[in-house]
């Protein structure tokens, strides 16, 4: 994955200014999701991932990091965003410090090996069973498959590097159900619909109930003929479901299943 250091050199190897405004970066930018250019906010969830998993496999929160890298030049080739020039030259700093440490501490053989059986681990281990847990925390699924969905987009950037023709039948998968659940674990903005928010406290109060209840009712409605399949795969369907049925009302999250 060495094939994007020698891009744009001249920006890359220019030391950061001392003035007062760049105080904020340091070797810590990358614990710290603040510091890191708003220009690339799609950047701070990898990084985000990396140091979650630093000390569990190394190797994987670098090839992490040399993703956020090669993404941040796609990004901004000439570094003319602000901060992001310097941004490009402490990452790269770090990348050329844990290259031969995490390197040294890969278990498989390629990092393509690596990260795919650290992401395949990370689904069964963690994903799944906290998915399939009596008491699950919508937080923490929201979480766990955020971080799913990173790992698998590193892998699949790194296969691509190492040229991987395939990946195993399972991790992909894996990977569709991740995408699947990572739009039901979207932060809500008014209720949580789902299974997993069903144990919300706002979920417990008595208007709360009544006003799920009363989106239960669908009892009388006819339903177009388009959405009987639907009906057959999922079973009973709500008013909100009616509504986008009808009327094409916007996506939505489904309501949890009746006790």
């Amino acid at each position: 994955m060495s094939n994007l250091e020698p891009a744009a050199p001249h920006t890359l190897i220019r030391r950061p200014s001392r003035s007062a405004a760049m105080t904020t970066f340091s070797m810590e930018v990358f614990d710290n999701d603040v510091v890191v250019p708003s220009s690339l906010a799609s950047i701070t969830p990898i990084l985000r991932v990396a140091n979650e998993i630093e000390s569990d496999r190394p190797r994987v929160a670098y090839l992490c990091r040399f993703y956020a890298f090669e993404k941040t030049h796609r990004l901004d080739q000439s570094s003319s965003g602000r901060g992001v020039r310097q941004f490009k030259t402490l990452l790269l700093q770090r990348l050329e410090r844990d290259n031969a440490t995490s390197l040294e501490s890969r278990t498989k053989k390629t990092d393509a090996r690596e990260i795919q059986a650290y992401y395949q681990q990370y689904y069964e281990n963690y994903v799944k069973a906290l998915d399939q847990g009596e008491q699950a925390d919508r937080a923490q699924l929201g979480k766990a498959y955020q971080t799913a969905g990173v790992l698998f987009e590193v892998l699949c950037a790194v296969n691509k590097t190492e040229k991987v023709e395939e990946v195993a039948p399972e991790i992909i998968a894996a990977a569709r159900d991740v995408q699947e659940k990572t739009e039901i674990y979207a932060p809500f903005n008014i209720l949580p619909l789902d299974s997993a928010g069903a144990s919300q406290p706002i979920m417990q109060l008595e208007e709360i109930k009544a006003a799920v209840s009363a989106l239960w009712n669908t009892r009388g409605l006819n339903w177009p003929s388009s959405f009987e399949q639907s009906r057959q795969r999922t079973g009973e369907l709500d008013l909100l479901d009616w509504l986008r049925a009808m009327f094409g009302f916007q996506a939505r999250f489904l309501l949890p299943n009746k006790t």
